[in-house]
């Protein structure tokens, strides 16, 4: 299982409507907080919807490839 740490940026399967895959978490816990990087939409989600819904994970900003 990977460790998901707050500032880290992970990309989602499904697309944001503003069209962005790519999300920061701003909260973890039994509930993950996101933020997109696209529109800055925040959104709560539960920790197995988000374990679901994680395609990538870049630790702390590493930008993606």
């Amino acid at each position: 299982m990977d460790a998901y740490h707050i500032d880290d940026l992970v990309e989602l399967k499904k697309p944001h409507p503003c069209g962005s895959r790519t999300w920061k978490i701003w909260r973890t816990g039994i509930d993950f907080g996101l933020k997109c990087e696209g529109c800055g939409h925040r959104i709560m989600i539960t920790r197995r919807d988000f374990v679901r819904a994680v395609k990538g994970h870049w630790a702390h900003e590493t930008p993606p490839a």
